[in-house]
């Protein structure tokens, strides 16, 4: 075999590739060693493409570098020339130039893509330059089977109030459909109370998920996960109801056994592997 020449893909595997397009976590709770960590746990295969990496543990992010969308597109072009990928998964694009390479990349690609707009980190630092927001919506928002804000994120997509009410989130579902993704799961974990109402919006019925709220502290990389979580089911050939009722059930569950974890003194990481260990 030449230098640079690519082995053909192999399509007679029983197992789904999936690919995550995210930032690095040092401390290995979110981004993409979470969500690497929740397509095993689903029996996936998953590659990434890193778009930035951090120094960052359960209580704070020290220091971002970010990635050169050069070299992203490299990854991008290297990963799918070789692997075939049934769905996509972003998180932490950080800047507007990323943001318009993987567009522009996954644009020419039939694939699955589920957009986790990440804008702050468990911590409260800032992952998502401000003037980034619209070009995620502009360009990516369109190419998404899902995308997966929680209330703040979706509060800053819509330059709003966040709700307080199921109501109110179910009237900022409709306003986040109308920009272009096929579905969308707004995330009401920040929502005050003894529940935590996800709403699921396909632009023409709700359906609400809702959990009574576990005491813990150990919920970083939890949005990160349950959108892992999603693209593998899709990738499993999963319809997007099924995915999203599939992957709040595991993630239910890895938060719920987070403390057997009890990693770092911030908020610790969700227990990916909770049916294994």
């Amino acid at each position: 075999m030449s230098k640079g020449e690519v082995v053909s893909k192999n399509p007679q595997s029983n197992i789904s590739n999936v690919l995550t397009i995210a930032g690095s976590d040092s401390g290995g709770g979110a981004g993409i060693q979470a969500d690497l960590k929740t397509f095993s746990a689903l029996g996936v295969y998953g590659a990434s493409v890193i778009t930035a990496l951090t120094a960052q543990n359960t209580s704070e992010v020290r220091g971002v570098f970010p990635v050169t969308p050069d070299f992203i597109r490299l990854q991008l072009e290297t990963v799918f020339d070789d692997i075939e990928i049934k769905a996509v998964k972003t998180g932490m694009l950080g800047s507007a130039d990323v943001v318009s390479e993987v567009a522009k990349d996954l644009r020419r690609r039939d694939i699955l893509l589920v957009v986790d707009p990440v804008m702050i980190s468990k911590s409260g630092n800032a992952l998502l330059q401000a003037d980034a927001v619209t070009t995620v919506i502009e360009q990516l928002f369109p190419l998404a089977e899902l995308i997966t804000p929680n209330l703040p994120e979706a509060a800053a997509i819509l330059k709003m109030e966040e709700p307080g009410s199921l109501e109110g989130m179910q009237e900022m579902a409709r306003l986040l459909h109308r920009l272009g993704p096929a579905n969308v799961l707004l995330k009401g974990g920040h929502l005050m109370g003894e529940e935590c109402p996800d709403i699921f919006f396909d632009g023409d019925q709700f359906e609400i998920f809702q959990q009574v709220r576990i005491n813990t502290q150990n919920t970083h990389g939890t949005g990160c996960s349950l959108a892992s979580a999603v693209t593998a089911y899709l990738a499993k050939g999963e319809s997007v109801t099924e995915a999203v009722s599939h992957a709040k059930q595991y993630i239910t569950s890895a938060i719920d056994n987070a403390d057997n974890l009890n990693v770092g003194a911030g908020h610790g990481p969700v227990n990916h592997f909770h049916a294994y260990w």
